[in-house]
């Protein structure tokens, strides 16, 4: 743990500081608990504090969260928002901890961050991946993705990049009220995501957005070798639902799909108790 500066405690069983990457960014990284690793990669522009309701597996295992460079308590970074890069921070953050048989798991575009971890690192460190609500390719054409950049909808992206750089505060309204399965928000939630979301540089939210929307890990899937529980929601919503999730999960030799009915993004914090024992049944089953 020799790259890792631990700054606070909250108990006996939580810690939280410092991990420095091979090029010298500062990542934010809170660990609580005991057991066998649960590495959690929060999504685009927000950050680890969505991971809030998982804070409960603590007595069951160890959670790890951390915030990408440029969110949460991550430093803006003028390089490495990209997909690649944010995969080589989480092998460093895990490097970092000296953690072994995690399982890491990725929402949404931290998806996309596990199946790079994959592409590069393989099973080093890991003993299960987790894909939560997670498209391996938003511009495909396939029938079973639902993302509005669907069929490489470049036009699409470029109008959420401007209305996003126009009024950000109306873009993450909109991006946080879509997350839910009602299409609108709690206010109690709606005040603090959005706080979150709006944390996030600009620039640093759009270029890690271009990066992340063109990636197709496609071909990917098929060549995970180790257990993977993939978890979904339903939404006529911003929602990658059961067509991509049975996509994903029928892909991947080895992995499971559950389906959160009463879910729509977010399944992890609408539905945080059956997220979490999904979560904890699947490393139950896991060897070791």
């Amino acid at each position: 743990m020799d790259r890792f500066e631990a700054v606070e405690t909250h108990g006996d069983n939580h810690v939280a500081g410092w991990v420095s990457t091979d090029d010298g960014a500062r990542l934010w990284v809170d660990v609580h608990g005991r057991g066998r690793p649960l590495a959690l990669v929060h999504g685009w522009a927000v950050s680890a504090a969505f991971w809030r309701r998982q804070i409960a597996l603590a007595d069951r295992c160890q959670v790890v969260t951390l915030d990408l460079r440029g969110h949460g308590r991550s430093p803006s970074a003028l390089r490495g928002n990209t997909v690649p890069r944010y995969a080589r921070d989480v092998h460093d953050v895990l490097d970092g901890l000296g953690i072994e048989d995690a399982v890491l798991a990725g929402w949404s575009m931290g998806g996309s961050v596990v199946l790079e971890y994959w592409r590069e690192f393989g099973p080093d460190r890991l003993a299960g991946l987790g894909l939560i609500e997670t498209c391996p390719h938003p511009m495909a054409a396939g029938p079973w993705n639902n993302h509005h950049f669907r069929d490489g909808n470049e036009a699409a992206l470029n109008n959420d990049l401007r209305r996003m750089t126009e009024d950000r505060e109306r873009f993450g309204k909109e991006f946080v009220d879509s997350m839910f399965l009602s299409g609108q928000a709690p206010s109690h939630a709606l005040h603090w995501m959005l706080a979150e979301h709006l944390g996030v540089d600009t620039g640093t939210a759009a270029a890690v957005y271009r990066d992340y929307v063109r990636r197709d890990y496609t071909g990917v899937l098929p060549t995970v070798t180790i257990p993977t529980l993939c978890m979904y929601g339903r939404s006529r919503h911003m929602c990658y639902g059961a067509s991509t999730g049975r996509f994903v999960a029928g892909s991947i030799p080895a992995a499971r799909l559950a389906l959160l009915e009463r879910s729509g993004h977010l399944p992890f914090y609408e539905e945080a108790d059956l997220f979490n024992a999904e979560i904890t049944a699947f490393m139950q089953q896991l060897p070791g």
